[in-house]
């Protein structure tokens, strides 16, 4: 199967912004206060915000050779580093992975609001108010950069909320989705202690809903969000942290959503759970199932459903290119709610070739065909683009 049959969608393409990006599109009353990216080399995606630098950075240890970077990466992505990772770049990206359609997501915004709110732990965490200010700064950014790429009907942008101000999320999404984006973006980390299923959150969950766009969670790399899901207290090597951050701060994500009863009171809301795989969903939800046979009737009676069956209906989780083991997944529940990644254009990406290597796992016809197009088209309620 090649890739040109079918049509193909990265549910979580990444761009990599500008170091200066804050300082170019803040708010000037809070110029003084923008975030700055540490570097435009290799792939730097670290970013300080106050005095803090993101991603959390652990022990020292003396530099060496290695890197987390594939030295194939260096040629593939030649292109894009030569040109700034500018728009034209990511539309090249596009073409050189066959790809006709996707949705964007930050790199050094994964991380940009990754502070708790002051209102939680006081003056050394992200005011609301600031944060605020990052994501509408990052989000008018993003506009600028989907209209340069001039690919309409192709490329669309995910809009950065922070919750540490949650009217002012609701405000930023409908402003966003108004002109064109498809998803609200969030961290799994909690910014002030509450966990999602709490109903401080819950004019978030409504206004999604209303909008008829997904709220999608995408951890990566060490925070100061509690909890961090990496404890990088505790582990300070990436092929340690990194084997789990991903996967586990999104199984906490599901765990709210399903068990803590958001997807009761939003029934018809959709949840993007990227870039943590989707092999952990069979173990997860059958403990989640478990434990409401066992104690939900004293727990939580609100539920009308069992957990996975709440996950299946409204959540939609991404598959790696080469992840073998989404077998699994497809074996118990089926394959309507599985997406395809390319996680360009980071270190554990298998850009140019992360559509074709997901084409020769040994997944059925059909099964292929819908994490590429179908269930992306369902998630984002992106139709089709004309094709030439």
């Amino acid at each position: 199967m090649t890739v040109g049959e079918w049509l193909v969608a990265d549910s979580d393409m990444h761009v990599m912004e500008p170091a200066d990006l804050w300082q170019r599109y803040m708010d000037p009353a809070w110029g003084h206060a923008a975030p700055v990216g540490l570097s435009e080399i290799e792939r730097d995606m670290r970013v300080k915000v106050k005095n803090a630098v993101m991603l959390r950075l652990g022990r020292m240890r003396p530099r060496t050779t290695s890197r987390p970077w594939n030295p194939d990466q260096d040629s593939a992505f030649a292109h894009a580093e030569k040109a700034g990772w500018d728009a034209a770049s990511q539309v090249a990206a596009m073409e050189m992975e066959g790809l006709d359609a996707t949705v964007l997501f930050p790199s050094r915004g994964l991380f940009v609001l990754a502070l708790q709110s002051t209102d939680h732990i006081g003056p050394d965490g992200l005011e609301p108010d600031l944060a605020a200010a990052i994501a509408r700064a990052y989000n008018d950014w993003m506009a600028d950069f989907v209209r340069d790429c001039g690919a309409r009907g192709r490329v669309f942008g995910a809009a950065m909320v922070a919750p540490h101000d949650v009217a002012a999320s609701v405000d930023e999404l409908a402003r966003n989705v108004e002109r064109g984006f498809k998803a609200a973006f969030l961290a799994p980390g909690l910014v002030d202690g509450k966990p999602w299923h709490d109903p401080k959150y819950d004019p978030l969950w409504r206004e999604a809903e209303r909008l008829d766009v997904p709220v999608c969670f995408h951890g990566g790399g060490t925070t100061y969000l509690k909890p961090d899901f990496a404890f990088s207290e505790h582990l300070d090597r990436l092929m340690l942290w990194h084997s789990f951050n991903q996967p586990l701060g999104i199984m906490f994500v599901t765990t709210c959503f399903t068990s803590g009863g958001i997807l009761e009171r939003f029934p018809s809301l959709r949840v993007g759970l990227l870039e943590g795989n989707c092999s952990w969903a069979p173990f997860m939800l059958y403990r989640l199932d478990e434990h409401w046979e066992w104690m939900g009737k004293y727990e939580a009676p609100e539920l009308t459903m069992k957990p996975s069956a709440y996950f299946t209906r409204n959540c939609f989780v991404s598959c790696e290119a080469d992840e073998a083991a989404a077998r699994h997944y497809f074996e118990d529940f089926g394959d309507d709610n599985v997406v395809f990644s390319t996680d360009y254009p980071h270190a554990d990406s298998k850009f140019p070739r992360a559509t074709q290597t997901f084409l020769d796992l040994p997944f059925d016809e059909g099964t292929k065909r819908k994490a590429l197009w179908d269930n992306f088209e369902r998630l984002y309620k992106i139709p089709p683009p004309a094709r030439a």
